[in-house]
């Protein structure tokens, strides 16, 4: 599709995880960081201080430790990376309602319908949403600007972090050329290892071959591979998503964990996390469902479904004690518990006896949820507090 701007536009935020925790710890800003379980697990996110000294995604935490010995291992906040998401994308729609999310950290906008006559204006439009990601939610993303998603999203990650490059309707090829082979979808470590072999380093050794040199490479696949090369896509960006069929949230502790009321706490308060999304998202959900998991990895999970669907937390809460009790039959201590609401159903307007009893609680609810939008929650429950 030939475009005479470049209103496509590809978000990806940097080092996402890490991100939103330094935005509740802006202290430990260009330290070596990570995200993940200081124990046990892998690095699920790494500060770019870090990935110079080796660490990456998804590196064994022993491993991150052994290469970098300083870095300073930060645990998971539940939560906190759906809600930093949403913001964000929020923020994006501001600019245009034809917004694609992608993923939790990224995702494509196009700029098409919003009347934009220059690149200059559409350059100063984009920057001003990057500068309010950041005033808002002090994370930093990066943000490729281009005709098609294709080269949008390999120039957003030109420059990272805090990266912005604008590749001019045009000059697609000539920004591609001089790129690794690797920077096209499809072409993994393995695949580029092999191109490598065969004297294609860059995009441009690709289109220096001919189609019978690229089909006995590729395959089926060399068409599809020469256009990309080009810099040529004409998919839309769309905003449709698939409904989400469950809502979950896990968590693994950095130490096994026995005592049975400080679990049922914890997954009380995974209710508390979720509950606010489901709301968000216009829906109610059935069936909950806890799982456990001992240390040597065995699983095992109870859920209970409600007679009617809901979208407040107190209908649940009493599910977590006996949810509990059957999953953890062996009553070992336990490496990781989860929550799972599934089930899910539109929010219907609610026709039984107590219907205005429980809109008084949703209206309540609601003004929690706005309370707790910050970077700390205003209101906690009781379940929630912890002693010092």
């Amino acid at each position: 599709m030939s475009r005479s701007l470049p209103t496509i536009v590809h978000l990806d935020a940097d080092a996402f995880f890490v991100s939103c925790e330094l935005a509740l710890k802006p202290e430990l800003r260009g330290t070596k960081c990570a995200v993940g379980g200081r124990e046990r697990g892998i690095i699920s996110s790494a500060s770019y201080e870090a990935r110079a000294c080796g660490v990456y995604t998804p590196m064994p935490t022993k491993l991150a430790l052994k290469v970098c010995p300083d870095l300073i291992m930060l645990p998971h906040t539940s939560g906190l990376y759906g809600k930093v998401s949403r913001q964000m994308f929020d923020i994006c729609e501001t600019l245009t309602p034809i917004v694609q999310r992608n993923s939790i950290d990224e995702g494509y906008l196009d700029l098409a319908p919003c009347g934009f006559k220059t690149p200059d204006d559409i350059e100063r439009r984009v920057r001003a949403v990057q500068q309010r990601i950041w005033d808002d939610l002090q994370i930093t993303a990066s943000f490729g600007v281009a005709a098609n998603k294709l080269v949008a999203a390999i120039a957003s990650k030109a420059r990272k972090p805090k990266g912005f490059t604008v590749v001019p309707p045009g000059t697609e090829a000539e920004f591609l050329a001089p790129l690794s082979v690797g920077v096209l979808p499809g072409i993994g470590k393995k695949s580029e290892a092999r191109l490598q072999a065969a004297g294609i380093k860059l995009v441009r050794d690709l289109l220096s071959r001919s189609e019978s040199e690229l089909e006995a490479l590729f395959g089926n696949f060399w068409r599809e591979v020469l256009t990309m090369a080009r810099g040529e896509d004409d998919r839309p960006v769309h905003t449709e998503h698939e409904d989400a069929k469950s809502y979950s949230v896990q968590e693994t502790f950095n130490h096994d964990i026995g005592d049975f009321s400080e679990i049922e706490r914890i997954a009380k308060r995974m209710i508390d996390e979720l509950m606010p999304a489901i709301r968000a998202d216009g829906k109610r959900v059935r069936t909950m469902t806890v799982k456990v998991r001992y240390p040597g990895m065995e699983d095992s999970s109870c859920g209970r479904s409600l007679a009617e669907a809901a979208d407040l937390e107190a209908p649940f809460y009493p599910l977590v004690a006996p949810l509990l009790k059957e999953a953890w039959t062996k009553r070992r201590p336990l490496r990781l518990v989860s929550v799972r609401f599934s089930n899910v159903e539109e929010k219907a307007a609610q026709l039984e006896m107590f219907a205005q009893t429980d809109e008084k609680k949703r209206r309540l609810a609601s003004v929690l949820d706005k309370l707790n939008t910050g970077k700390q929650p205003a209101v906690k429950r009781g379940h929630q507090l912890t002693a010092d």
